[in-house]
């Protein structure tokens, strides 16, 4: 088992490995002042998992409640929250209780709200079950979505540990491990020439990726986002790199409505529009057709899907919490592993999309 720190406000380590769970119970048990534990996961995890996790948490001795939400971004609702949180109340947690989230992104996001908002805030440990996860499990990002846009209304707050499991991974779906594996992608594009080449020259199949190359593609996606979280944990800088294909991947999740397209596989689509910009922008040598053939030899959709309206696309990303004037800001890439803010004029975003 490999044990990555994140270094930001507050310090906590990662746990990646086989069977890193059975590592939780002691962990807890440092903290000598947790009276009761809620753990939050969602209706397809709970099948699969729960009985397992929640048996190894009863080994700390302490009150266990389980809260179970809808799942993907069907849970980061308002209504889910003011639930788990009339939940919470109902089963006496306190300011000395901790929250467990068990799951992929969507109930780490929830979870990690509820934990940040509860009594003005407890301590919380992310247990995520999903390769996506491996993204949003780290730095601190908790939120809901609005119907106006993804992750509206969240706050930064930090986990105090991560435990990933890479045994969980088995479990997925090929769809689930195509959401997850764009997120692995962008760490590399923008921060690690040499793990891009590793991944286009290994990753053939994602249905036979071997524990070991999970081991290597969950670690080092992590130690990127570790060192971008550590340099500028609020966003307020560098930070934003970590949003790369992002902006018209959210708009696309918003347009098919949330939970109706994998978030993995809207940032994807994100993600081509813009290598394709940057390469409009900057000269440098990248082969977009080589990426575009080799996301689309593991299952990728690339183009934006026809029945979604280019105006709606374009009104969408002029909500992205990057944007702070009348023209949209993308990240883009200068050249492989060096990502930059610009601002895109409407003419240029639309000829795009257009293209597409």
């Amino acid at each position: 088992m490999e044990i990555i720190d994140i270094k930001t406000s507050k310090s906590y380590p990662v746990y990646v490995g086989q069977g890193a769970i059975e590592a939780l119970p002691e962990f807890i048990n440092r903290y000598s002042q947790i009276s009761r534990i809620l753990l939050i996961t969602d209706e397809k995890v709970a099948g699969i998992h729960l009985h397992r996790v929640k048996e190894m948490v009863e080994k700390t001795g302490k009150p266990v409640e389980v809260c179970i939400v809808p799942e993907g971004e069907h849970a980061k609702t308002f209504e889910v929250f003011y639930q788990c949180q009339s939940f919470a109340l109902a089963h006496n947690l306190n300011r000395k209780s901790l929250v467990l989230a068990l799951g992929g992104g969507a109930v780490g996001d929830l979870a990690g709200f509820v934990a940040s908002t509860f009594m003005r805030g407890i301590p919380f440990i992310q247990l995520p079950t999903t390769l996506l996860a491996h993204d949003s499990a780290v730095g601190g990002k908790v939120a809901i979505n609005h119907p106006e846009g993804k992750n509206m209304i969240g706050v930064f707050y930090q986990p105090d540990a991560v435990f990933y499991d890479l045994d969980f991974l088995k479990t997925l779906p090929e769809k689930e491990l195509r959401s997850g594996f764009a997120e692995v992608i962008k760490h590399a594009l923008i921060d690690d020439s040499d793990f891009y080449q590793w991944l286009i020259t290994n990753i053939k199949n994602l249905n036979s990726i071997t524990d070991e190359q999970y081991l290597t593609i969950v670690k080092r996606g992590i130690e990127v986002k570790a060192a971008i979280v550590a340099a500028d944990e609020r966003e307020e800088g560098v930070r934003a790199y970590l949003n790369f294909g992002h902006t018209l991947g959210h708009a696309i999740e918003a347009a098919m409505g949330y939970g109706n397209f994998t978030h993995g596989e809207s940032i994807l689509i994100g993600t081509v529009f813009a290598l394709n910009l940057s390469l409009k922008k900057q000269d440098f040598p990248f082969n977009l057709a080589e990426f575009v053939q080799w996301v689309q030899s593991l299952g990728y959709q690339t183009n934006i899907p026809e029945t979604l309206q280019k105006q709606t696309l374009l009104s969408n990303m002029k909500k992205d919490k990057k944007t702070i004037s009348e023209q949209i800001t993308f990240v883009l890439l200068a050249k492989l592993g060096k990502p930059y803010l610009t601002e895109v004029d409407d003419r240029t975003v639309m000829g795009e999309l257009k293209r597409q």
